[in-house]
């Protein structure tokens, strides 16, 4: 279905062609007036100076020419030459009925080339659990990811796992210090290693902090661990062995978490997998003259002429010839051109890492690494901080963990949630009825929060306004589901067949009942935007608009109590598509809605 904007837009185009004009002043917008008009064009405005005449003139003419157009209920020239346009309420009824029999799309096309997507948006580091720093790329990354799959793309998610480098050394080199005896240490070992790990994931994520606390102040150890890294680097058995245990442990752990995150990845891909990749890329980069010796590090210059600032040369290997991000990033970009061969490849991480992706992904195009048809984007997203604007802590200043935060809003939304029942005596809810969905409204609270915030900006994480059941909230937003869904289930229970209510949308009657209308027929241009520039807050914006169109529109019409029962079924067949819509909108920003709060 063609957006309704763009419907009203070539309707006055064409008017303003037949008139005499030139087609590029029959741009139409949203009214900045809404209590004047629904929409507006003031191309007038800017053809006045071409046709050396008043621009009321020429609003006057086109007002005249669709005064009959039956899509507008009214085209009001108003002085010095706007458009203010009122949209006729039939056209705006047909309209939601093909939405309506649009099932599943309403009216939003599918991408007539569907493109292959990778997005990297995970990247923990294993044996440490997730901390708040984790949740912006797993929320944001999950909602882009679903987002470009509901335009009907092909999107693979990968977490891309953090399991290659020093950290790996220093946790090899702290348990071989806790358990020396482990049969991984002995060189001599030819069996078969133990399938058990020797360690629990508790057990890991003790000895990571310990490790990383030793090797700052004992340089003895450092140097170990340093061995230890280049040893499993160079594939040492036994440490190879170490490090499938401390991978499958830890991934359990990250997916079980993860999980709760309502989060998924295609792909449980680590730095380690782009590994077997380094060594020839390494080789051609020499080979064709792209990288070069500078200080004793292999690097590949990405300045270019017209850069205004520092552009620094790309770091490929160190002096000592060990790997960095940056080497590490360009073997997955070579693996995954391999293996997924993407058209686009989009990256969640700080915005703070900008100068990072600048020069992988200039050196990945200089290189050859990617051809000029795949397209390599960073979403870079700013802080999450606490109500004093620092980066958000636990109240001993530490970094919390995931877990621990979503426990903590959990139990704040449980509480809420027997408050609301003690009010209302009717709704009986049993314990484990509560705990779920306060675990789901504690999550859209969460992921509302975040993402109804431009992923570039900081935000306050304010569990109080996040979890508040009043605003431009998660549980504001789950509420008003919950409350279309009551008011259809006593329908039903009164008798009523919502199956059979096809087309069955009638002209609006109230003015509430023809925003929300309007409202509604905003959904599609609004995914289309939201996919076009990654912005999942645009559809956290829209979705508000839409709420509070719904809600004014319950306060001012009696719905189940309506006589006239063609009306009636035309009320519960809007609120249905006003309810799928908001449904779908949310599952693209990675939550849902409970039967009951």
């Amino acid at each position: 279905m063609k957006k309704l904007i763009n419907l009203i837009s070539e309707e006055v185009t064409k008017t303003f062609v037949s008139a005499g004009y030139d087609e590029k002043y029959g741009k139409v917008t949203l009214s900045n007036r809404p209590d004047l008009c629904e929409f507006q064009c003031n191309g007038a405005m800017a053809a006045a100076k071409e046709y050396k005449c008043a621009p009321f003139m020429i609003s006057d003419k086109v007002a005249a020419l669709l005064e009959s157009d039956e899509m507008f209920e009214s085209v009001e020239s108003v002085k010095p030459g706007f458009l203010n346009i009122k949209m006729d309420t039939a056209f705006l009824a047909k309209y939601m009925n093909d939405m309506k029999d649009d099932e599943g799309r309403y009216g939003l096309e599918k991408a007539k080339k569907p493109l292959t997507i990778v997005v990297d948006y995970g990247g923990p580091n294993v044996a440490k659990p997730l901390h708040v720093g984790h949740l912006r790329s797993a929320v944001i990354g999950e909602s882009v990811k679903r987002i470009a799959k509901f335009m009907g793309h092909n999107v693979i998610g990968d977490v891309h796992l953090g399991d290659w480098g020093l950290q790996m050394g220093l946790i090899i080199t702290e348990l071989r210090e806790r358990k020396p005896d482990l049969v991984y240490f002995d060189e001599s070992y030819t069996g078969e290693y133990p399938k058990e790990a020797p360690f629990t994931i508790s057990e890991l994520e003790d000895i990571y902090p310990t490790a990383s606390g030793k090797s700052k102040s004992d340089e003895s150890f450092k140097e170990a661990a340093l061995l230890a890294t280049k040893e499993l680097q160079g594939g040492r058995r036994g440490y190879q062995a170490l490090l499938s245990h401390i991978m499958n442990v830890s991934v359990t752990d990250l997916k079980r978490n993860y999980e709760n995150l309502n989060v998924h990845f295609e792909l449980w891909k680590g730095e380690s997998d782009a590994q077997p990749y380094v060594p020839e890329m390494v080789e051609m980069m020499k080979e064709k003259g792209f990288a070069h010796m500078s200080e004793g590090a292999l690097v590949v210059d990405v300045k270019e002429d017209t850069d205004t600032k520092e552009i620094p040369p790309c770091i490929i290997l160190k002096s000592d010839g060990a790997s960095l991000y940056s080497t590490t990033d360009l073997a997955t970009l070579v693996m995954r051109m391999k293996e997924n061969n993407p058209d686009r490849v989009i990256y969640l991480a700080d915005a703070r890492q900008s100068m990072h992706f600048i020069q992988v992904f200039r050196c990945a195009r200089k290189t050859g690494i990617v051809p000029d048809t795949t397209e390599l984007v960073h979403i870079g997203f700013g802080t999450m901080n606490g109500k004093d604007g620092k980066p958000f802590k636990t109240r001993d200043g530490g970094v919390m963990r995931l877990e621990y935060l979503l426990k903590e809003i959990d139990d704040e939304m449980l509480n809420k949630i027997k408050e609301n029942q003690k009010e209302k005596e009717n709704l009986n809810i049993d314990e484990a009825e509560a705990e779920q969905t306060a675990k789901t409204v504690a999550l859209a609270a969460v992921k509302y929060g975040d993402l109804s915030n431009q992923a570039s900006k900081d935000y306050i994480f304010d569990i109080d306004r996040f979890t508040s059941f009043e605003g431009n909230t998660g549980p504001y937003i789950l509420y008003t589901i919950v409350r279309i869904k009551s008011i259809l289930s006593k329908y039903e229970a009164k008798g009523g067949d919502i199956s059979a209510l096809k087309d069955a949308i009638m002209p609006a009657v109230n003015a509430g009942q023809k925003n929300l209308m309007l409202s509604l027929a905003k959904f599609n241009a609004t995914i289309e935007s939201a996919y076009e520039e990654s912005a999942p807050h645009k559809i956290c914006a829209y979705i508000y608009e839409l709420a509070n169109a719904f809600n004014g529109f319950y306060h001012d019409t009696k719905i189940l109590s309506e006589e006239n029962e063609e009306l009636k079924k035309s009320y519960i067949s809007l609120l249905v598509l006003t309810k799928e819509i908001l449904e779908a909108c949310i599952d693209m920003l990675g939550f849902s809605a409970p039967d009951r709060m």
